[in-house]
């Protein structure tokens, strides 16, 4: 029996370019999407299957949208000027900087040959990421830090890189717990080093702003793979030398 949460969408009937030109970019989106099999949650990435000028459609779409939602919470936007153009502020937001990383593709990553066969531990953070709750869509503001262990067959990336793929990852509605994995899987594939090491602490405002609204709490979690996973001693280096890193925020 197939499982379905884990099913790919069932195909949909065919349609001309003509007909797809007619439906609405999300759905032309969703129907490639589907066609191809693929899975479109809120942190997976659907940059392939936009076309040029279809995020501007998006956008415009989404803001007729957010303009019906601020209809149904009974706000007055055409009298009030403080709302009026919310909406398409909103939209704004979401397509081109909170959930960038859904629309867009992994930005260039300039990779150089380890030509002095470095092998010793490098940390890059803490870097500041910015990401949004799925459940809530409630803001997620938190540091970075990255442990790398290359070997001479790693590929080597300049340290504004690592922040740029950081950002791609993080600008998508999701859960830490699965962003983190995703960096790591991102960046494993870039570098390829010997062991790879990547803690995140953030702020969730989905606790501070509703719910609980306790602000004292904070989440931290790791992914720890190769040399890292296997050598205690690294493991334990690479966290000793995190607490000095946030001392200096």
């Amino acid at each position: 029996m197939t499982d379905p949460e884990t099913a790919a969408p069932a195909t949909r009937p065919a349609l001309s370019e003509a007909e797809l030109a007619r439906l609405p970019a999300s759905e032309r989106i969703r129907w490639r999407l589907v066609n191809a099999g693929c899975r479109y949650h809120a942190n997976d990435n659907i940059a392939e299957h936009i076309r040029e000028g279809e995020l501007t459609e998006l956008k415009a779409e989404v803001q007729r949208e957010m303009h019906k939602v601020l209809q149904a919470l009974v706000i007055d936007t055409d009298s009030d000027h403080n709302t009026n153009e919310t909406a398409k502020r909103v939209a704004k937001m979401f397509v081109e900087e909170v959930f960038r990383g859904r629309y867009v593709p992994m930005p260039s990553v300039t990779e150089f040959p380890n030509f002095s066969r470095l092998n010793e531990l490098m940390i890059v953070g803490p870097i500041t990421v910015r990401s949004a709750c799925s459940h809530h869509l409630c803001p997620i503001i938190g540091r970075v830090w990255i442990g790398i262990l290359p070997n001479e067959h790693s590929n080597l990336i300049g340290l504004s890189k690592y922040a740029r793929v950081c950002d791609w990852v993080m600008s998508r509605p999701q859960i830490q717990e699965e962003a983190v994995v995703m960096l790591a899987d991102a960046l494993q594939d870039r570098v390829k080093p010997d062991g790879m090491a990547i803690v995140m602490e953030a702020d969730h405002f989905c606790m501070h702003w509703r719910g609980v609204k306790d602000d004292d709490s904070a989440m931290v979690n790791s992914v720890m793979r190769g040399a890292f996973l296997k050598d205690p001693n690294l493991r334990r280096e690479f966290l000793s030398l995190l607490p000095k890193k946030s001392q200096e925020r």
